[in-house]
């Protein structure tokens, strides 16, 4: 991607930030803001690109505005680039926080949610009471979308907080978004992470969706899992630290769930010598608790500023929520490193077509098995080059009302590969649109993420495979392999694509494979998902437990979907 291009995206992201029209003198000081020094003239020649291109509009001489190419553009984007911009944002965000907790005035970082209807509405409002939250304080206006009649609520994020600590002088630095398992009111662990930084998804963002958080349960029993961030700020910052928490909590600002103490591990994440670890409940969790009762709320995390007086206290807040408990837990690992003993037990022989892979296991009612069946069939032929055909019938190991449907995992592939004497890392799952060419719009790396990226897909129903909505978005990863054993690598794989398994492609050394990104001197593979299949049964509206690298399989037990 040439410069040229970069400061274009640039550009169209300052637009899309934009409520109104606005000119190349505010656009040249905003591209300044962002490291890149280019006069009124210049911006006027790309923004006479992007015009010819349709991705702006001239508005008379008010400016220009972006238009829903020039937005669909910004999404598909540079996704290797928006990994990195995921994290800016919030670097951004928090140095333009201002709130000055002595004067009680200036910004905040607010999510900002709708709300279309009342069942929604109590059950936020039940959370917001129960104090699990950042803050009970919000700005709620009357809204009308699609003719339905809802709340638009602003709620402040936790973001805010690192905010007013780099203001103090303080360095936070975020790590991880996750969810937080409770018991008893007591926070124990992270069960799942996102690192902030290996991901184009904002990792809070990943996490809401029905059934991956179950925040009423910890409101009404005291157990259960919500959404939380994790940041790290220096030792010798400590005492200052809590003392601010204590009046920002004055000022109904706090959410803290734990602070450790120095190098101390807390909840199941470990912290860098010299450093203190810190996680705040999700500004998120009252709205997550709506959605798990399938309420009608369009929740966008951490994306605006609010006048902190503008801020109104929705309902009296009780914190419920105990010190964290003290215990040990094992490190909370990223899906790699919980993969990797999965990758050394593959023994497939692509020459006999004979051995071990490793298996996805997902589950579901018996009564709907057969519906399951017919809905991968169909998937299969409506796109056989991105399906692997293998699959299997499991029993649960507990429960005889259900039933297991095994796929091949795509890390299966790097235990191929390494059997072989190649090395084959697993960099990113992502989603892949089936444009001309192929472009991946979303990726979560497989080094920054405790639980399987397509696992966070189809909780979050991005794939589009059954649907007629065109062009069709997939499950798909990234693998990077040492440029010399390229030639040696081609081999292997056209030999196991002809056995079923879906390779996409095999990039170049330093090329971008569809918009992703390898190191220097590496090169690029794009396979194909073992769950796409088990993400067409979702789409159609059948309930699934998806498990993925869960076991290890011999291939030749495995049936072909196209022969049932």
């Amino acid at each position: 991607m040439s410069e040229s291009e970069h400061r274009m995206i640039e550009i169209l992201r300052i637009l899309n930030n934009q409520e109104k029209a606005i000119g190349s003198k505010v656009i040249a000081d905003e591209l300044k803001t962002k490291g890149y020094n280019l006069g009124e003239r210049a911006v006027r020649y790309h923004m006479q690109i992007l015009d010819e291109k349709g991705y702006t509009e001239k508005k008379g001489y008010s400016g220009r505005v972006i238009t829903e190419l020039g937005k669909s553009k910004l999404e598909k984007g540079l996704i290797y680039d928006q990994v990195d911009f995921t994290f800016s944002k919030f670097e951004e965000r928090i140095y333009l926080t201002d709130f000055d907790y002595n004067k009680k005035e200036g910004n905040v970082i607010v999510n900002t949610s709708n709300i279309l209807d009342n069942k929604a509405f109590d059950i936020i409002k039940e959370v917001f009471a129960s104090g699990f939250c950042v803050s009970p304080l919000i700005n709620m206006q009357k809204t009308e979308i699609n003719g339905k009649k809802g709340y638009l609520m602003k709620t402040i994020c936790g973001t805010t907080i690192d905010g007013v600590f780099l203001k103090n002088g303080i360095p936070s630095i975020p790590q991880y978004g996750g969810l937080v398992e409770i018991e008893d009111y007591h926070p124990t662990k992270f069960s799942e992470l996102i690192s902030y930084k290996k991901t184009s998804i904002t990792p809070l963002d990943a996490f809401i969706a029905k059934d991956m958080t179950s925040v009423l349960d910890v409101v009404e029993e005291g157990t259960g899992t919500i959404p939380a961030n994790f940041r790290i700020i220096p030792g010798n910052s400590i005492d200052k630290v809590k003392q601010i928490i204590q009046k920002l909590e004055k000022l109904g600002i706090s959410g803290v769930l734990e602070i450790g103490n120095i190098s101390e591990n807390i909840l199941g994440i470990p912290v860098p010598e010299g450093m203190v670890g810190i996680s705040i409940i999700g500004g998120i969790t009252p709205f997550c608790a709506a959605q798990e009762m399938d309420c009608n709320v369009d929740i966008k995390t951490g994306e605006e500023f609010i006048d902190y007086n503008k801020l109104k206290e929705l309902e009296s807040s009780k914190y419920k929520i105990k010190p964290a408990k003290k215990i040990d837990y094992k490190k909370t690992p990223f899906i790699l490193t919980k993969s990797l003993n999965r990758i050394n037990q593959v023994d497939y022989d692509f020459e006999t077509n004979k051995g071990n892979i490793i298996a996805n296991i997902s589950y579901l009612n018996k009564s709907e098995l057969d519906d399951a069946i017919n809905i991968m069939k169909k998937a299969y032929k409506s796109l056989p080059k991105y399906i692997n055909p293998h699959f299997s019938i499991m029993n649960h190991p507990t429960d005889k009302a259900k039933v297991g449907i095994a796929t091949i995992c795509s890390l299966s592939i790097d235990g191929i590969l390494i059997k072989n004497g190649i090395m084959s890392t697993p960099q990113y799952g992502g989603l892949l649109e089936l444009s001309k060419p192929p472009l991946f719009v979303e990726m979560i790396s497989y080094n920054g993420s405790s639980i399987d990226p397509h696992k966070i897909f189809i909780f979050k129903n991005l794939t589009s495979m059954t649907k007629r909505k065109n062009p069709k978005k997939i499950l798909a990863s990234i693998k990077e392999v040492p440029y010399i054993a390229r030639s040696h690598c081609e081999e292997i794989l056209n030999k196991i694509s002809e056995n079923g398994f879906t390779i996409f492609k095999v990039g170049k050394p330093r090329e971008l494979v569809y918009n992703a990104k390898v190191d220097n001197y590496n090169f690029g593979i794009v396979a194909g998902s073992g769950l796409n299949s088990i993400a067409a049964i979702k789409e159609k509206g059948i309930t699934i437990e998806v498990k993925a690298a869960e076991t290890i399989l011999a291939i030749e037990d495995m049936g072909l979907i196209y022969e049932q």
